[in-house]
């Protein structure tokens, strides 16, 4: 077993020479005070993970189910259909245990109508010890996501890492197996087990990771006799509830419910269902912080948030996902993007809205920053969303939407706001439920109500169905639609109808 070179060992040692001098080969095994230390980890940085995930799969997306395939976030995918590249690697290599730990940027999608299937994979990580491995990955299935699974097992008994340029470390081709939960991830389409395409792994070792300063939680032994406290002492800081939250965001959330009627609109026959730790709340949606940054004295806060919401409306043909919702404020001004998926395509930081901060207050109380319920306006961008091949968008820009309430805490455990009763959603000039018991919307059926295109149904440029563009409405266009011209609206659709 001696005689047995495991491949990282070797990759390791080839890396760290060429990037680090022959000195780092004989890192110290003994600590100041004489104790063995612990074996040193080395940052691994440059990283890239090159994989096709399955062929045929590829194939089979862009071939009889006439689907499609997105790269995004800093994927790419090679010409004529070829395999996808995840950079930005960064990680750790444990010299002890030989075990290595890499995350990527970037992500794909994989999608098709025909078929009825939706398959997102992001961020994506190998992890490795001795020659077993897995490729790890957050995955969206119609919807529905599996965080941090084990999407495919990886063998590196017989892989023999090269040496890439700068010295990095260059693991080519290697076998790569689905795993139970990945067979899951992909609706059964393949067993556990499938031989799926091989992957290389590049990474280049840098220097030591440094380990955190310690955080004592027991005072030391005191080696002379202590002296008292006097009663002018004063701590060398004194910490108060106005500190910048720029150091760093460790908690937050968003809080929206996108249009009070259009919620409404759809509960009527359809339902909204969140993911990725999103939750529901009295005035719409929560949102879990994902990463932020705020700096009070300029006036300036750019947050990123989790999870995804979903509306569907089959007897309307709806299906609509909101996800990576981001907050870009400015002053008194703000934007709120947000990433679109229809079965028909996924439109990426769409902004959907601008924000009123001319009243928000950036400076932090008790730890925290609240931007409270700023007053959110649909943009041109955010109406296309819900635009229709035939008619348009039933929404138009400057439309009032719910108000957007950020919450950002620079310090552990402080305690957000609550999600309150009523947050002043906007219903669109007349209350959903009201609509919905006049009959002016369909109840569950295209063709039921007195709300739709003059002429029949049109296709959704953007939800990727076949429906009346009055139904996107709602219980908010009711007012818009109400009258004569709901009349005659329907008066032509029943003339449509009996040809």
């Amino acid at each position: 077993m001696a005689a047995i070179r495991r491949p990282l060992t070797r990759a390791a040692a080839v890396a760290t020479a060429v990037t680090l001098g022959a000195g780092a080969l004989t890192l110290p095994a003994l600590a100041a005070d004489g104790e063995k230390a612990a074996p040193p980890k080395l940052e691994l940085k440059n990283g890239t993970l090159d994989w096709g995930l399955k062929q045929s799969f590829r194939a089979y997306v862009l071939g009889i189910a006439h689907g499609r395939i997105e790269a995004k976030n800093g994927a790419k995918q090679a010409a004529d259909n070829g395999v996808f590249t995840f950079g930005g690697g960064k990680g750790t290599y444990d010299t002890g245990t030989h075990a290595t730990d890499t995350a990527f940027r970037g992500g794909l999608r994989f999608i098709s109508t025909a078929h009825r299937f939706d398959i997102g994979i992001a961020d994506v990580k190998v992890r490795t010890k001795g020659t077993t491995g897995a490729i790890r990955a957050d995955v969206t299935l119609n919807g529905t996501v599996q965080n941090d699974i084990d999407l495919a097992e990886l063998d590196l008994s017989a892989v023999r890492p090269g040496e890439g340029a700068g010295g990095a470390m260059v693991f080519k081709d290697i076998p790569a197996t689905l795993t139970k939960n990945g067979a899951k991830a992909f609706n059964g389409m393949y067993a556990e087990g499938e031989k799926l395409d091989p992957a290389t792994l590049t990474v280049t070792a840098g220097g030591p990771v440094t380990p955190p300063e310690p955080t004592p939680t027991t005072p030391g032994r005191p080696t002379g006799t202590p002296k008292p406290p006097t009663g002018t002492t004063k701590p060398t800081a004194r910490p108060t509830g106005t500190a910048k939250p720029s150091a760093g965001i460790v908690d937050g959330s968003l809080s929206w419910g996108l249009k009070k009627s259009f919620r409404s609109y759809i509960t009527s026959g359809g339902k909204a269902t969140v993911a990725g730790g999103a939750k529901k709340i009295p005035t719409g949606y929560r949102f879990p912080h994902a990463e932020a940054e705020v700096r009070s004295a300029a006036k300036k806060a750019d947050a990123t948030f989790r999870g995804s919401v979903r509306f569907t409306y089959a007897a309307h043909g709806i299906d609509m996902k909101f996800s990576d919702i981001k907050v870009r404020a400015r002053g008194t001004e703000g934007t709120l993007l947000v990433d679109v998926t229809t079965p028909r395509r996924t439109s990426n930081d769409v902004k959907f809205a601008t924000l009123d901060l001319a009243k928000a207050s950036y400076k932090p109380k008790n730890g925290v920053v609240v931007l409270d319920k700023l007053p959110a306006t649909l943009t041109a961008a955010g109406a296309r969303q819900f635009a229709n091949d035939t008619t348009g968008s039933p929404y138009r820009p400057g439309e009032k939407l719910d108000p957007v309430t950020v919450a950002l805490s620079a310090r552990a455990g402080a305690a957000l706001p609550a999600a309150g009763a009523d947050d002043g959603g906007q219903a669109g000039g007349t209350s959903a439920q009201g609509s919905a018991g006049s009959g002016s919307v369909g109840s569950g059926a295209v063709g039921s109500g007195s709300v739709g295109p003059a002429g029949g149904a049109g296709e959704l440029a953007e939800t990727g169905a076949s429906v009346p563009s009055g139904a996107l409405l709602g219980a908010a266009g009711v007012a818009l639609a109400a009258g004569a011209g709901a009349v005659v609206v329907a008066r032509r659709r029943r003339g449509a109808e009996a040809v």
